[in-house]
């Protein structure tokens, strides 16, 4: 059995075009039929304001899968901590037994996330993305525009946090990164008015994004209402955008936006939703011009882990890092 640490895991796995691709490829498995996945199982922590998820998926043909335990504390930036944390074991798909443990601390949960957003970008998006909006200031907020910028080539990023200083940090810390101008907004509704695509980041429980901000073009991807409760946008704004997609019918309809857009009788069961693997494969249609208003929900899928895990397993070896057991 191999062990390895969240130090190995982040010299060797990054938000990448390969990870993309990898992420992409689990998503086309999943809508060719070729993928296991249970429902997400979550302990919810209410009066630590935290959540812990459980997610698996088997792929048709692989030797292994992933068992992702992900942990969501959001008070945790209070105590100078991350929000999220977690880990992921591999096992083999011949015998059962465990192949791997990945000790990442959440790190591959916040790059297979990303992947997806980046995905959704690349077959969403418009073509000339400009101004990126991004609404949060914490690890999505700086990975999802980093796999925004593998996709389209921006120019300006605006960013809105409720505290100034941890805004001020991600100017600093992603202008130099990315190499483009980042700046400040006073508002959420700043952000969409002035941004081809956004991407929204946040805990919220209330929505954050309203109906009338909407404007010819623009881009959403929402991936922080993976519970029921959260709700980052407003359900008026999935009955009115062009194009409706999604990383999973099955779990968005659950937890995602679209879970209150159902309960708000804006949309039914049976609307046209696209997911991902079927824009990737060609099983059905996007944007189809750059005025279109698109949106992804991104609940987070037991498939991309599986996919992350074992590229980042193989890698390790590859690199030789990590400690192995002889049983």
């Amino acid at each position: 059995m191999h062990i390895f640490s969240e130090r190995d895991i982040r010299q060797v796995v990054d938000i990448n075009k390969k990870a993309l691709e990898l992420v992409e490829e689990g998503f086309q498995k999943l809508e060719q039929g070729e993928v296991t996945m249970p429902p997400v199982l979550r302990v919810d922590i209410p009066e630590h304001n935290g959540e812990v998820d459980v997610k698996t998926a088997y792929v048709k043909g692989m030797d292994l899968f992933a068992l992702k335990m992900s942990s969501g504390f959001f008070n945790n930036a209070d105590k100078g901590l991350p929000s999220l944390s977690g880990m992921m074991l591999l096992l083999r798909t011949d015998t059962g037994f465990t192949d791997s443990i990945l000790q990442d601390n959440g790190y591959l949960t916040d790059v297979r996330t990303a992947a997806a957003g980046g995905i959704a970008a690349a077959h969403l998006a418009p073509e000339t993305v400009k101004t990126a909006g991004v609404i949060g200031t914490g690890t999505q907020a700086r990975y999802q525009i980093r796999a925004l910028q593998l996709v389209r080539k921006l120019n300006q990023v605006l960013v809105y946090g409720r505290k100034s200083e941890r805004v001020q940090q991600y100017i600093d810390d992603m202008q130099k990164e990315l190499g483009v101008e980042v700046k400040a907004a006073k508002s959420p509704e700043e952000v969409v008015r002035n941004s081809d695509a956004v991407v929204t980041t946040t805990p919220a429980k209330e929505p954050i994004i309203q109906k009338e901000w909407l404007h010819p073009g623009l881009h959403i991807t929402a991936m922080g209402s993976d519970a029921e409760e959260k709700n980052e946008v407003a359900p008026e704004v999935l009955g009115t955008v062009d194009v409706l997609a999604c990383d999973a019918k099955a779990q968005v309809f659950k937890l995602g936006e679209h879970h209150h857009a159902l309960e708000a009788g804006v949309i039914q069961e049976n609307t046209d939703t696209v997911e991902l693997g079927a824009l990737s494969l060609g099983h059905a249609g996007g944007r189809t011009s750059e005025e279109d208003v698109t949106f992804c929900d991104l609940t987070g899928t037991g498939v991309q882990d599986t996919a992350i895990a074992v590229y980042a397993r193989h890698s390790l070896i590859d690199a030789g890092k990590g400690t192995t057991f002889e049983g």
